[in-house]
């Protein structure tokens, strides 16, 4: 009888993300077939598992799959790890699943932390509908040439970037997704977690500490998001707008107002014209 390949989401960084049920699947695996097992063993030790591990990466993906189906295949249960998130997501694991499908083993998720969806929740865009992309090619004409791309996306989107990227890709995102509003976040779940919302327009006055793991999450296009958005009276700006100045007295006018149109998720230009009419009836 087949066995059972367990799609396996691990922490995107702290070790306490992750579920009951994953935990069991680790401890019942007969085998953990991870991207890092270096990496893996730390979680592991953290929860106090012994699992077997193999190691299952990008570069050994071609031989290491028939031997995972062959141990699959003589009923053998592998779960599946990357070094965070959920496998398959920019990181190894379709190409098991679909070799699993096309045997007839039979395949089951163990959901857990995501870091699109930690970083798409926390900026405050509209959330349906979401792309979720990878990260951007390296070579500079590709990057260029993906980054047209992606600007066709009308609603909102996420990627991943290397820190030592992240400067040069905000700079095309500002030359390409211009007059939209940008999440970036950094070191999710971490002890440094840190994400920032601005407009691409104003990303000369941003400050990005080029450490860590990076989550990118960019609003909808203008005309996409002034289709969808809901109707907010000026007097409801304004509230939120004294609101949110009490809560970030040591924040500059602009930040407030960027804070302000996420909260509402209005377009920036639509906060400061009510703040401007207010102006102009007082």
């Amino acid at each position: 009888m087949p066995g059972l390949l367990s799609v396996v989401a691990t922490p995107i960084g702290n070790l306490e993300d992750i579920t009951l049920r994953a935990l069991r699947v680790l401890r019942e695996a007969d085998l953990v077939a991870a991207e890092d097992t270096r990496h893996t063993a730390k979680l592991l030790r953290h929860h106090g598992i012994q699992a077997r591990t193999l190691s299952f990466h990008t570069h050994n993906t071609r031989s290491r799959v028939p031997q995972l189906i062959a141990r699959l295949s003589g009923g053998a249960r592998v779960a599946l790890v990357t070094d965070a998130g959920t496998p398959g997501v920019s990181d190894p694991g379709v190409e098991l699943v679909r070799a699993c499908r096309h045997q007839g083993i039979t395949v089951e998720a163990v959901p857990g932390p995501s870091a699109s969806m930690a970083a798409a929740v926390v900026s405050g865009f509209p959330l349906t509908p979401l792309t979720v992309f990878g990260f951007p090619p390296v070579r500079s004409k590709d990057r260029n040439a993906w980054f047209v791309e992606a600007a066709k996306t009308p609603h909102t989107f996420t990627f991943f970037e290397a820190p030592h990227r992240i400067d040069s890709t905000l700079r095309l995102c500002a030359r390409y997704l211009v007059n939209r509003q940008i999440c970036v976040a950094r070191e999710l779940t971490k002890v440094h977690e840190e994400a920032i919302i601005f407009m691409l327009n104003d990303l000369d006055g941003q400050t990005i500490v080029a450490r860590g793991e990076f989550t990118v999450v960019v609003s909808p296009a203008p005309a996409a998001e002034e289709h969808s958005q809901p109707t907010v009276s000026d007097a409801d700006i304004r509230a939120k707008y004294r609101e949110v100045s009490a809560r970030l007295l040591d924040r500059s006018r602009r930040e407030v107002l960027v804070q302000v149109a996420t909260e509402l998720g209005l377009p920036r230009r639509t906060v400061y014209s009510a703040l401007e009419r207010d102006k102009g009836g007082s």
